[in-house]
């Protein structure tokens, strides 16, 4: 059994780690609920406009947004790996990793390149892969305007021919503690599937060429938003789940430590009673 100083460290190293987690979780709760709300107040501008991108894309054929829509044999693959730059936040990162990895092997044969968003993706798969750049500095002012570039940069590698399919695999986020991995295609644009006949009819003003010429660029820049967003809030969220469970094994290994230095101390404590006792019976006799 260790000795009562030993016990007494590892209980003071313990109870530090514990109030270090139990911080870090209060710091990545408060994050989280900004993230949230930012997210859940722009899901359904997206999904919407979405919608409305996928109706159209049947009819693209000749207007000045069919270029987005080309659906070529697929011999080059981009997918963008959106992760975090930091870690302790479980296997929110790893999963991206993974997933990755599945998607290398469903293209096998065919060249698959990759576009980083956080360093934890980029230090992953650019030992073994291609990596083209990476944009973890888009967390440090996480805006509209920062991401629309990198989604620019995206719609031209296809366009120019560069790849014939673009692919974004991040966490969606569900609640505090559930992410869902997705792979989601960006490039071609997914037409709505199924008998279409039933679509709604849009009257377009001032023309259907001018409009579909605006709104697919917005649109798949918002899709990207969208995606880097949910990995955001996914973060903190997987991130606020670690901490806690942290802290709990924490304190359960702190009380365990506590009850063991506890029967030590009483150990010592009986020794010393028997000494005592044994040295005053020694000078009776």
């Amino acid at each position: 059994m260790a000795n009562l100083k030993e016990i007494r460290n590892r209980i003071a190293s313990v109870s530090s780690t514990m109030q270090i987690t139990s911080a870090m979780k209060m710091v990545s709760a408060a994050k989280l609920k900004k993230a949230q709300d930012a997210i859940t107040a722009m899901r359904p501008y997206s999904d919407k406009l979405t919608e409305l991108l996928q109706s159209l894309s049947a009819s693209l054929d000749g207007d000045a947004g069919s270029k987005y829509a080309d659906n070529r044999d697929v011999n080059k693959v981009l997918v963008v790996a959106i992760t975090s730059n930091r870690g302790l936040c479980g296997a929110f990162n790893t999963n991206i990793i993974k997933q990755c990895t599945v998607l290398l092997n469903t293209y096998t044969g065919k060249q698959v390149d990759f576009i980083t968003v956080g360093k934890k993706a980029n230090d992953a798969l650019s030992r073994n892969n291609t990596v083209l750049s990476n944009h973890s500095e888009v967390y440090d002012d996480l805006t509209f305007d920062n991401v629309a570039v990198i989604a620019e940069s995206l719609m031209q590698r296809f366009t120019e021919g560069e790849y014939d399919k673009i692919e974004l695999v991040y966490n969606k986020f569900k609640n505090a503690a559930t992410q869902i991995i997705m792979s989601e295609q960006f490039l071609p644009i997914v037409p709505v599937e199924g008998d279409t006949s039933g679509a709604a009819d849009y009257i377009f003003e001032p023309s259907k060429p001018e409009i579909v010429e605006q709104l697919i660029p917005k649109s798949l820049k918002t899709q990207l938003y969208k995606a880097i967003r949910d990995s955001f809030a996914s973060e903190h969220g997987a991130r606020m789940t670690a901490m806690h469970k942290a802290t709990d094994n924490a304190t359960e290994l702190r009380d365990q430590l506590k009850l063991t230095y506890n029967k030590a101390r009483q150990a010592a404590i009986t020794n010393e009673i028997l000494e005592i006792v044994g040295g005053a019976e020694a000078l009776n006799n």
